[in-house]
């Protein structure tokens, strides 16, 4: 497949080692584009969950292409999330073209663009709050497993596919009007600040609407996440678009797996100092 030339790529939420990552769609899609900039809005590896016992080649594989992107002169800017927030200790951070940081502001042909994770408009990640969220959060990756096993008996069964949490949280009213106030604080506090569009992750939720107040007007984005929506916001041709992944566009460029009759000793795809490392972030945090 060709490489779609693009300015700017927005990707959030990718919770790589945890079961519900879509490792393998990511890293289609990564292959897929040539990016001046990649930004990383949050939550992409999951510190909260992680667990050295579960991070499969798939999601080593996100990494790798990641890297790949760098090499080859795309700036990768990383922003940090609440399920990520381990590293905000070393925001600022710059490397090449690699950039670690909390929120970034740039100027796209003109036009002044806002882009954090949207964390901090969430009270139940901050606080004691916190304890519950990462306890939710194991219970949400259970329900990925559970739901992936029954998309497996559908798919068998030449019926479509599902997904219970997005099921849950579209009929959950209080959800609906949370997420309606989460955009609505984005976009009145980019309007406070004069910006042209405001871009955030967190909720899941891929989004672009044009906010309207006494005050003035912003364009809110929203990038989704690679759980439930495989979505990333792509800028080119002075227009942001919502990219949603399809699996038909990519057959033919699909890395078929590879298995070995006479077993290897287990390994560990993540090496023992980047475990180490990601585990005593998580300890602290």
């Amino acid at each position: 497949m060709e490489k779609r030339p693009l300015d700017v790529v927005v990707m959030s939420d990718l919770h790589l080692g945890t079961y519900g990552c879509h490792a393998p769609e990511i890293v289609n899609y990564l292959k897929s584009i040539q990016p001046q900039i990649l930004v990383l809005n949050g939550d992409i590896i999951d510190i909260w969950q992680f667990n050295k016992r579960y991070f499969p080649t798939s999601h080593m594989q996100v990494i790798k292409e990641i890297m790949n992107l760098l090499s080859k002169g795309t700036r990768v800017i990383y922003i940090t999330g609440n399920h990520d927030e381990s590293l905000r200790r070393y925001s600022d951070m710059t490397m090449g073209n690699f950039q670690l940081t909390d929120k970034v502001v740039m100027e796209i042909n003109g036009k002044m663009t806002w882009i954090f994770h949207g964390d901090v408009f969430d009270a139940t990640t901050k606080g004691s709050a916190k304890i519950l969220a990462k306890l939710g959060g194991h219970g949400y990756d259970l329900l990925i497993l559970i739901n992936s096993f029954l998309n497996w008996c559908l798919k068998i069964m030449g019926k479509e596919k599902m997904s219970f949490s997005k099921k849950v949280k579209n009929s959950v009213k209080k959800a609906v009007s949370w997420i309606g106030d989460f955009e609505q604080t984005a976009a009145e506090l980019a309007i406070e600040k004069k910006y042209d569009y405001v871009i955030c992750g967190h909720i899941h939720q891929p989004q672009k609407r044009e906010v309207v107040t006494k005050d003035g007007s912003v364009t809110y984005l929203n990038s989704g996440d690679w759980i439930e929506n495989l979505t990333a916001l792509e800028y080119a041709h002075n227009e942001w678009t919502i990219f949603q992944y399809d699996a038909k566009d990519f057959m033919a460029s699909t890395t078929p797996v590879v298995t070995m009759e006479r077993k290897l000793p287990q390994l560990n795809v993540v090496t023992d100092e980047i475990a180490l490392f990601i585990h005593s972030l998580a300890l602290q945090s």
